[in-house]
């Protein structure tokens, strides 16, 4: 039997901010959260230094399970997911640039007790040359036992939690958005009237400056004569552009008209930063562009049997 083992980070990452350990990174299994400072719980750890600066902080996993469970444990930078624009980090195979590479813990591997929950110290040393703003990452538990499926190709999964590291590094901030590659894209029916017709608007979001965005975006189309054709707010965006990523977005256009000649406009804004870009469309039913091809093509061909018949043969 032919087995083919794929890994498959599965990161639970807080979004609560309930005292711990409810605002936990949790997979049912364990959870991963920072240890509570003198003050309150952290649902992240919120963190800043300058460069050349070293910062000490302690993690805690915890096992919701009745018997003990060994992770590896280590620091990951994070990105945007090319699907949806999803907080997610790196696993520990891939290279490492920022929170991955500068924070240590100070045990790779733990066993946490049934039931229990061990606290493991860290530090954060960040390099001298390191550029200022955000760095976001993680602190990741991953368990390295492989569960094999069944058939005759087996699926290795493997299962992870991290808690994730805000870390913003002293120097000049600068928040900037990009929007890029704008498309509109028909789905139009054959016979004009008969058939629902729609649109398709993709674009790139990019975040080009090195602080983390909560994004907006607006979409506004017009015909022809500049009539209004629509204008909305969109929300399937991310939550969270980190510096640097940029995240390939497509928005449903229900009811487009099926005859019309416009522009499309997309604008992006953050705290401090807001782009526009456009894009133009021709809608035109499949019908209409058959007969209109087959009656250029008919032109064509009189003119040039007009043209020969009027040559003189010499």
């Amino acid at each position: 039997m032919r087995k083919l083992y794929v890994l498959l980070l599965n990161l639970f990452l807080a979004t609560a901010a309930a005292p711990a350990p409810a605002h936990a990174a949790d997979n049912g299994s364990w959870s991963v959260y920072p240890a509570a400072s003198r003050i309150a719980a952290r649902p992240y750890f919120y963190l800043s230094a300058d460069p050349g600066q070293a910062i000490d902080d302690k993690v805690v996993v915890s096992n919701r399970t009745g018997r003990p469970l060994t992770f590896r444990l280590y620091a990951a930078d994070a990105y945007n997911t090319a699907r949806d624009g999803g907080f997610a980090v790196r696993t520990v195979a891939e290279k490492q640039r920022g929170v991955g590479a500068w924070a240590r813990p100070a045990k790779t591997r733990v066993t946490v007790p049934a039931h229990g929950r061990v606290t493991v110290p860290f530090t954060l040393s960040v390099p001298e040359g390191a550029e200022p703003g955000d760095h976001p990452g993680a602190l990741v538990a991953l368990d390295e036992r492989i569960d094999k499926g069944d058939g005759a190709v087996a699926l290795g999964v493997q299962r992870a939690v991290a808690a994730r590291v805000y870390l913003r590094v002293g120097g000049p901030t600068v928040p900037a958005i990009a929007v890029e590659d704008v498309r509109v894209s028909h789905h139009q029916p054959l016979v004009p009237g008969l058939g629902d017709s729609g649109a398709t608007i993709s674009y790139t979001l990019r975040n080009t400056g090195n602080v983390t965005l909560n994004p907006k975006v607006e979409l506004r189309a017009t015909g022809l004569f500049g009539r209004t054709l629509l204008a909305r707010e969109l929300v399937k965006i991310p939550g969270e552009l980190l510096p640097g990523q940029r995240v390939r977005l497509s928005e449903p256009w229900r009811g487009a008209p099926q005859l019309d000649w416009g522009d499309v406009k997309l604008t992006a804004s953050a705290k401090d930063t807001r782009e526009s870009a456009s894009a133009g469309f021709f809608a035109l039913p499949w019908l209409v562009a058959a007969v209109l091809g087959a009656g250029v093509a008919v032109g064509v061909v009189l003119f040039v049997r007009t043209r020969r018949a009027r040559t003189p043969v010499v």
